[in-house]
């Protein structure tokens, strides 16, 4: 690789930034990729994350693949169905996201992740800084998901999940839970807004309280909602969607959500931000998506 006293200092970038802002992955994620050994520049396999390089003049690759920046950015929105992983390709051989995307040229990746056994809204995109900010904690972009649990938690209970639960040794930041307007005897619908995306985190969050999750959806992400769109179908966001989402993606630190106040505040609909109302959005449904 050409060393860096040589080049033009304006066209020298650290790596991941680079694979980033061209739509490769996050740049978070385009640091895993470089730790896994799968990015190479000039034919060198590069795993220190403080590596620079010049897209002008450097072949950079990740997985073999030569990278370039992003003409046009796309934003998709996808509502997940069970059984498919969230990630451009599986090594087991699952069904990815991806699967549902057919027609769409290109190269764009989930933001953050929903389980194997999670359904909801999922956000696609080549815009490799908007994705950044996204799932950068600092951000504290909303979501929300409506959660199915055993048994009917109280009041206690709700508040131990609002304040923080512990998860592998660390607490998790405070959330926003209310219980649904529909119940039964040996269950509870619950609806749960947080920051952070932590792995199986909602499921883990309920498990520490003895009421397991037996379905969860996601139904919004920050600005963005649509209870129109049905599993396994898609659709590009609007110009408004896009602005009202960099807006939320941007804003450092915004207020918490209101604590709850005993269990009469646990009724109610969830405090959420509502998106503006798609106009002229076409709904796409590609050939291998389920009906919902």
């Amino acid at each position: 690789m050409t060393e860096t006293t040589e080049r033009n200092q304006d066209d020298v970038e650290r790596l991941q930034k680079i694979l980033s802002q061209a739509g490769i992955a996050s740049r978070r994620a385009s640091e895993q990729l470089m730790l896994d050994g799968r990015v190479t520049v000039n034919g060198e396999t590069i795993r220190e994350l403080g590596t620079k390089a010049d897209l002008s003049t450097d072949d950079i690759r990740v997985d073999g693949r030569r990278i370039k920046v992003s003409e046009r950015h796309r934003y998709v929105l996808l509502n997940k169905p069970k059984g498919y992983v969230t990630t451009r390709s599986d090594p087991e051989r699952r069904a990815t996201v991806m699967d549902l995307l057919k027609g769409v040229r290109e190269y764009i990746y989930p933001v953050g992740r929903l389980d194997y056994d999670t359904e909801g809204l999922l956000l696609l995109t080549n815009d490799g800084d908007l994705a950044t900010r996204l799932t950068h904690p600092r951000h504290e972009v909303p979501r929300v998901y409506e959660v199915l649990v055993a048994g009917v938690p109280d009041a206690h209970d709700l508040d131990r999940v609002a304040k923080g639960v512990t998860i592998d040794g660390r607490r998790t930041e405070p959330a926003h839970v209310e219980i649904g307007p529909a119940r039964r005897e040996d269950k509870a619908v619950l609806r749960i807004t947080i920051s952070e995306g932590r792995n199986r985190q909602v499921r883990r969050m309920f498990d520490s309280i003895g009421h397991p999750v037996d379905y969860l959806r996601r139904i919004a992400i920050g600005p963005l909602k649509d209870s129109r769109l049905k599993p396994g179908y898609w659709r590009d966001l609007t110009p408004e969607e896009v602005a009202a989402l960099k807006k939320a993606a941007t804003r450092s630190a915004p207020p918490r959500a209101p604590k709850r106040e005993g269990a009469a505040a646990a009724a109610g609909k969830p405090r959420v931000t509502p998106a503006r109302k798609p106009t002229r959005a076409r709904t796409t449904r590609p050939k291998t998506a389920k009906r919902g």
